[in-house]
């Protein structure tokens, strides 16, 4: 008998049979899958549920207890006795409604009831790991009540107490957590109760609609309460620092303004010294040619000293401000001041020393300021008020009192809030001689400015003690 040989015979194997042309629509689903938008699309979505995820699973770190901040030990511990008293008020009346009216077995509706109520204990300070619990317990008691025999014509998936313990949740978590992680939780909310509606539709009655609606708006409100906290909350550190810089800034201005002001005292010295140390050699006969070269090297300092001065003085004058050629007045000016100051509607009078010795032009210089500030602090703040000035020393100090009653008449002051320059730059005047300041209102309603300055210089300002 003859056979045919076979393709597989000869070595060679039988070709694969050609694959069956795909159909259009096939094709066309293929390639709408494989388009741009689609896969930027699933890009999108991947991305969005990877989000979802880290807000559900990253709460915001600990910051303690609500209410920390209050100085009332009851405020501190208010929100954990209403937790307690949520826990207290609801579980009882969740085991008796699982039990009595949807007929689950007590064991069981007992640890479902703790599992959905307790938690809200630890949504004081936790409320996203809180809403873990309470959210697993309330999809697994959804579960358990489809086979219970008294939830026909009861509400399902959620029994009443269960909304009412979720919206209290809500209410910690909003105060709480970020905004990302309450739209994740409230997304997660309305797709549980809608997944659990395709379960049984028969049992539905719309509740899951009520939560998702109600849970939204709690979240809303208890989320915008907090930002509007956070919000107020910043405005006061920022004020608290502008305050703190403003005063930091105040400081300096007072303190290049007296430097400004004392560099006419020490120029005078400076250029006395010059003056000297040019004329020695024509005042003195007999000098050495050594001692000649030494007064020469004095007046040579003293002159690049000035010329260093005028210097500082360009750095210290603010921009555009004009040079101060006027000398700078000292207690020779005071009786002006004051007669200045009775022009101006302030009923004052001067007591001032006969001779007050041999004072320091920086003393000299602040003890005018002193004044001066403390009548416009005067005119300010309590118009009409009856003004003392005395000035007086003895053989180690100088004293400045200044002493003003209450305003005349209850009018409004012709400033409500001042700049703050006053008392500062009196301050910082009484330093810089090494004195003290001592400044305060009085029982009366008036106000008392004193400052003892030493006659002598002080070789370290920063040594005397100023009580105020």
């Amino acid at each position: 008998m003859t056979t045919t040989p076979s393709s597989a015979g000869n070595g060679h194997p039988e070709p694969a049979p050609a694959p069956a042309p795909a159909s259009p629509a096939g094709k066309l689903l293929r390639d709408a899958a494989r388009s741009k938008p689609v896969r930027k699309a699933r890009s999108a979505a991947r991305e969005a549920l990877r989000s979802l995820a880290a807000a559900l699973t990253t709460p915001v770190p600990p910051s303690g207890p609500p209410l920390r901040g209050t100085s009332s030990r009851t405020l501190r511990w208010l929100p954990y006795v209403l937790g307690l008293a949520a826990v207290s008020a609801l579980l009882p009346v969740t085991i008796n409604v699982l039990t009595q009216d949807y007929r689950l077995g007590g064991a069981f509706a007992g640890a479902l009831a703790t599992a959905q109520t307790a938690p809200l204990l630890l949504a004081v300070t936790r409320p996203l790991q809180a809403w873990w619990i309470v959210f697993a317990a309330d999809v697994l008691g959804a579960m358990a009540l489809l086979g219970a025999s008294g939830t026909e014509g009861r509400s399902w998936p959620w029994t009443p107490m269960a909304v009412v313990g979720y919206l209290l949740l809500m209410l910690c978590l909003g105060l709480r957590e970020r905004r990302r992680t309450l739209v994740a939780v409230w997304l997660l909310t309305g797709a549980a109760g809608f997944l659990l509606e395709l379960f049984s539709q028969r049992l539905g009655d719309g509740i899951h609609v009520l939560l998702f609606v109600l849970s939204g708006i709690v979240l809303l409100v208890a989320d915008t309460l907090r930002t509007r906290g956070e919000v107020q909350r910043r405005l006061a550190e920022q004020e608290t620092i502008s305050e703190a810089e403003r005063a930091r800034r105040t400081l300096l201005e007072e303190r290049a303004r007296i430097a400004r002001e004392l560099h006419d005292v020490v120029a005078h010295h400076m250029s006395v010294i010059t003056v000297q140390a040019d004329s020695a050699p024509y005042r003195i006969g007999g000098l050495s040619p050594a001692a000649q070269e030494e007064f020469a090297t004095i007046a040579a300092g003293a002159r690049e000293s000035l010329t260093e001065m005028r210097r500082l003085l360009s750095v210290l004058r603010s921009e555009g401000s004009e040079v101060e050629r006027a000398p700078q007045p000292g207690l020779g000016r005071l009786q002006q001041l004051v007669e200045a100051t009775v022009r101006a509607g302030v009923p004052a009078e001067l007591s001032l020393a006969a001779d007050p010795g041999d004072v320091p032009q920086a003393v000299d210089l602040s003890a005018y300021r002193i004044v001066q500030e403390a009548l416009a602090n005067v005119v300010r703040h309590a118009p009409g008020a009856a003004t003392r000035v005395s000035v007086g020393s003895d053989d180690a100090h100088l004293t400045v009192l200044v002493v003003n009653g209450p305003a005349a008449e209850p009018v409004s002051p012709l400033e409500t809030s001042g700049t703050g320059h006053g008392l500062v730059g009196m301050r910082e005047r009484v330093r810089l001689t090494g004195g003290t300041l001592d400044t305060g209102p009085l029982p009366d309603g008036g106000f008392r400015i004193a400052a003892r300055m030493p006659l002598t210089t002080v070789a370290d300002p920063d040594e005397a003690k100023d009580p105020s």
